[in-house]
């Protein structure tokens, strides 16, 4: 069986697809991050909760900042990247729910009174948002560099708030010589799927 998706659209989304860590110094322009999300803003959720938020590092002073809180290793791609985004999920998306579910207002209410409530379903619907978001950046001919490891306390003290709760950083941009490694292994179908 075919895709729908032609060969070309199949490789830059998947096969030639990787994460980058090194970049031209090509400008990413708002442009191109409001077409990226124009495109992934219908991602799946549960409730169309959407509970993902963007903040776009663009200022030398700002991406110093964040530079202070990523690990060492992921210092330098940060530090040089066309642009980094901090992808974070909102903790009060329920506050949305009425105008995003008029149809069932009342889910605000009486699936996300409580915070460990909310926090659980922006974490994973957030985590979703952000694999359609790096398949975004994909689909504008950008690579993405997404990364966890930085210090998500102190990303969240200088750049959130206590109800923002950072998912990953990502540096964003045309991939430069020698980007990426080697594509790794992957598990077989067989190794993946079961059918009961």
């Amino acid at each position: 069986m075919t895709l729908a998706l032609d060969a070309a659209a199949q490789d830059l989304l998947f096969r030639a697809a990787h994460t980058a860590n090194a970049f031209t110094d090509e400008p990413v322009s708002d442009e191109q991050v409001q077409a990226i999300y124009d495109l992934v803003k219908y991602a799946p959720t549960a409730f169309n909760s959407t509970p993902l938020r963007v903040v776009l590092v663009r200022s030398e002073e700002a991406r110093e900042r964040l530079v202070s809180h990523m690990a060492e290793g992921n210092r330098p791609k940060t530090r040089t990247a066309p642009l980094v985004a901090i992808l974070a999920t909102d903790n009060e998306f329920h506050e949305e729910l009425p105008h995003l579910m008029p149809h069932f207002p009342q889910a605000k209410d009486l699936f996300f009174s409580e915070r460990p409530a909310r926090e659980g379903s922006a974490a994973l619907n957030g985590a979703l948002q952000a694999g359609y978001f790096i398949l975004g950046v994909r689909a504008a001919g950008l690579a993405a560099g997404p990364m966890t490891g930085f210090d998500f306390a102190g990303v969240q003290k200088e750049f959130l708030d206590d109800d923002h709760t950072p998912l990953m950083v990502i540096n964003i941009g045309k991939p430069g010589v020698d980007a990426s490694h080697p594509r790794s292994p992957r598990l077989a179908y067989d190794q993946v799927v079961t059918t009961v």
